[in-house]
């Protein structure tokens, strides 16, 4: 009689002890499945570019459902006011889902070669909040991957500084703007109101 006990109690161990085996596997089952993005991220987006101002690596799907307008800029081009106009743009939209996103360029030989310089024009003379990223290629053969699909989607390199590009929410690639149209046209604004509404 007494052995009947301790053989229950070792049957129970044994049950309880196969059962805590089994259990890690049906846990995973669970962690391996919510790899579901939250967002998808266009491929016009899948790339990765140093910050200006401290060159923190920034990946541009966290953009990902905006529009998206790609502007290639320049410190001292008859053109560098139109960081005025862009900021204006910036403020007036992204309440609605417009980002600007600034990468400064020497193609023209018209960008410093100082970061700093470059950061300190952007925010203290003129403003600029939107993201701003450090100096890149914009044209030619060593043009960055964005600015590669930019010109790929359009037909159109960059023939100056300040030319424009606008991504649609959903990623594709919707138009180019040379430099002369400036932030306030109306040609440029009206797109981006039809892009964000779309």
């Amino acid at each position: 009689m007494s052995k009947l006990p301790v053989l229950l109690l070792s049957l129970g161990a044994a049950v309880a002890s196969s059962a805590f085996a089994a259990a890690p596997a049906q846990a995973q089952t669970p962690a391996a499945q919510p790899s579901a993005a939250p967002a998808s991220c266009p491929a016009v987006l899948h790339h990765t570019f140093k910050r200006l101002q401290d060159e923190a690596p920034q990946d541009l799907c966290q953009y990902a459902g905006k529009v998206v307008l790609v502007v290639n800029t320049a410190s001292y081009c008859g053109f560098t006011k139109q960081y005025q106009g862009l900021e204006k743009l910036y403020s007036t939209y992204a309440p609605r889902g417009l980002v600007v996103l600034g990468f400064p360029s020497n193609d023209f030989k018209q960008e410093d070669a100082d970061a700093k310089k470059i950061a300190d024009l952007c925010y203290n003379t003129y403003g600029v909040k939107f993201p701003m990223f450090a100096s890149t290629v914009v044209s030619g053969s060593g043009a960055n991957p964005l600015y590669a699909e930019l010109i790929k989607a359009t037909g159109n390199a960059p023939k100056w500084n300040f030319n424009k590009y606008l991504i649609g929410r959903d990623g594709k690639v919707l138009e180019y703007f040379p430099s002369k149209v400036t932030p306030e046209d109306p040609a440029l604004v009206g797109r981006i109101e039809k892009a964000l509404k779309g």
